[in-house]
Formats: C-alpha cells, structure tokens, sequence
C-alpha cells in the first residue's frame, strides 16, 4: 500500500525522524488557513502517489497569503501524469544547503533489506542511478544484526557524506530502518534528504510502501488506505474477499488456489492470449465467491472472453457450476467462457452447466484445451460493450 507523501512523514515522524513541520489541506480555505498557521514563506505540495510534481507545477512556494491562495487553487484538481490532485500538504519552506537521497528496500533476491545513500538526491536520481550507480552507496542489512553504527558510517563515507553531517545522516539513516521494520514496509525512500544552512538534517519527502498483507497488524496504518487512488476492480476484489491482480491483457481468468491461477496465466500466454487479471477463489469456493468473482471479472470493460479453470479438492465441481449459472443470471455477461471443471464432483457440474444451457459458455476438460479454445474466442470477440 502507496502512502500520500504527508502520511508517510507523519509515520517517519512516529521513529524520530525530522521532517518539516506541516499541515494537510483539501480544500483552497484549508490551504490558506494551514499556510497562516504555519508562517511564510510556505510550500504548496501536491499530494499524488506518483514522483516528479515538481517538475509538472505541483510544488510551489507561496510568499504570503494571495500567493498561497492563488497556489492552491491551482494545483488542487491538477492532474498529473493521469491522477487527479486532491490534496494538499502545506509545509513549512526550508533552507536547503545540500540534496542527498535516502532509501530502504526489501530486496527479495539477497532476503534482506537495501540501503542506499547518495549525495545527488533529487529530481533526477532515476538518472543517476543509470548512468552514474557508483554514486549511490548500498549495504544489506542482516534483519538478524539489525542496523548498526557501524553501517551508517560505512554508507556515509562511501557517498562522500560531508564530515560535519557523517553523524546525523546516520542517526537519521537508523530512524528510517527503525521505521522500516517496525510498520512492516516494503519502501522506504526520502528524496531530498536536506541538509539545511544551518547544518541539520531532515526528510523532504517521503514515499512509503506499506506491505498490504501486514496491515491487520496495525489498524492505524490501514485507515490510511486511499481507496480513491486505488484500482476499480481491485478495490472490489477486496470488498468481497478475493485475491485479485488487474493485468493488461483481455482474457478474464479464475482459479481455485494460487499456484493453479498461476499455471493458467502461464498456459494461456503460452497459447498466444494475454491474461487480463489474476484471480483466486479460494481453495473452498462456495456459489456466492464464483459469482462474485464472475462480477469483477466482468468489471473490466477489457475482457473479451474468460476462462474458469478449476481443479476440485475441496472445491466442489457443483458448487462452481451453481455459481456460474448464479452469475450468469445476474450479469448476464456477453463475453465468451470456457470452463474447465475436474476433480470433485466434476461430472456433476458439467452436467448443471449443460442442463443450464448458458449462452456463450463452452466447457473443457484439460487446462490446454480450454486456454486454447479462450484464446481463439478473445481473438473472435468484438470490443466487449455494456453488460
């Protein structure tokens, strides 16, 4: 889970970590208000989970309050780069003497969470990570050592952190593992991390990724969830229990289990087809889920045909064919699908699905044979309309 950049300096803030003082605002009397509590000059930030604002006009500095006015009004409602602006962090303007940048990831390949220190942080690190890698220092972490002194001065020498700010670029380096750890993030990044003129060090910015499967463990984090910026039909994947990934292809796919959605991903591209989502039921998928399922699927207007596959263990073959006829009655889809029942009770939930006779629904009994007969119907299909 994406945090907006206010609500990640707020979580930083929770281990210690300086940031700048600021205030929320969604609305322009907001705005203003927020800028006369905290004082000119002030800083307008767009708040949008996606980087370079700066760039595209969605950070301004305001001087006084017609400036802070006229700022708002421009930047609320903005869109940038496709997500539309709908809130603002009035913050507190800072002296900047210089630019570092800041990250902690979990690295999957080496198991342990990445530092990295550079001393050109700002809009352009993308590039410097390309061009210039050299310039950024990295060191894994032990998650059983934790993070020590010893590898924040190694960072900070390695980056040519200057002398006088060796101790508090590495104090702060500590918060965010700090932070890292104990919110359970998959990111943490500061760009800029400042050095101010008067020598103190602070998080400009904040982007914080939160591990999503972690959230029932801490309730505060998760009422920070913002829906609005979320996927349509993920959101309403999650509203009705599914586990559901939005892909860019057009054939909608359900499975019973992860591992057989994901063998069904494999086998449908390997027949030429493009998966438009990954969806898992669950291993004990009763009619309500399929024909729950059925209804996000359909949600995207991408999807040209759809391919059932599943494998009855303690999913039964009736229960998924009672959900489909259910669906179908419901939504009455007018995109192909091919269902592919074995396992429990499958001969029984064929023979329901053929009593039925649902129109544009055709069955199989391999997982080839059904990927392929899905692709050739997506290829066959006009654009999907209303349904």
């Amino acid at each position: 889970m994406d945090l907006l950049e206010y609500q990640g300096k707020q979580l930083l803030r929770r281990h210690g970590v300086p940031v700048p003082e600021g205030r929320p605002a969604a609305s322009v009397d907001e705005a203003v208000a927020a800028a006369e509590e905290i004082g000119y000059p002030c800083v307008v930030k767009a708040q949008v989970q996606i980087g370079g604002r700066g760039k595209l006009g969605g950070i301004k500095v305001a001087a006084d309050r017609e400036a802070a006015r006229e700022h708002a009004d421009a930047i609320l409602g903005m869109d940038i780069r496709g997500l539309t602006v709908h809130e603002l962090w009035i913050e507190q303007a800072s002296e900047i003497a210089a630019e570092h940048y800041a990250s902690i990831v979990l690295d999957r390949s080496a198991r342990a969470p990445l530092v990295m220190l550079s001393t050109r942080g700002g809009m352009d690190i993308e590039e410097v990570a390309a061009t210039e890698p050299e310039a950024i220092a990295t060191l894994h972490v032990d998650p059983l050592l934790g993070f020590c002194d010893f590898h924040a001065r190694r960072l900070a020498f390695g980056a040519g952190v200057e002398a006088d700010v060796v101790r508090p670029v590495g104090a702060l380096l500590a918060r965010l593992y700090e932070a890292f750890v104990a919110e359970e993030a998959m990111l943490v990044e500061v760009n800029p991390l400042i050095v101010t003129a008067g020598r103190e060090v602070r998080a400009l910015d904040a982007k914080v990724t939160l591990d999503a499967n972690a959230l029932f463990r801490h309730p505060d984090n998760a009422a920070l969830r913002d829906t609005a910026a979320e996927d349509e039909q993920e959101r309403m994947a999650r509203e009705r229990g599914l586990t559901y990934v939005k892909l860019d292809g057009d054939i909608g796919i359900l499975g019973n289990g992860a591992g057989l959605v994901m063998s069904t991903l494999d086998v449908v591209a390997q027949a030429g087809g493009r998966p438009a989502n990954f969806l898992d039921a669950g291993g004990g998928s009763k009619a309500e889920a399929i024909a729950s399922a059925v209804e996000v699927i359909l949600s995207d207007p991408k999807v040209r045909a759809v391919l059932f596959n599943i494998f009855g263990g303690i999913t039964r073959g009736d229960e998924v064919a009672r959900g489909l006829i259910e669906a179908f009655h419901q939504v009455q889809p007018q995109v192909p699908f091919v269902v592919r029942l074995d396992g429990t009770n499958d001969e029984e939930g064929r023979r329901l699905l053929a009593e039925a006779e649902l129109p544009n629904l055709r069955t199989a009994r391999t997982m080839n044979e059904a990927a392929e007969q899905v692709v050739e119907l997506a290829g066959e299909a006009v654009a999907p309309g209303s349904r």
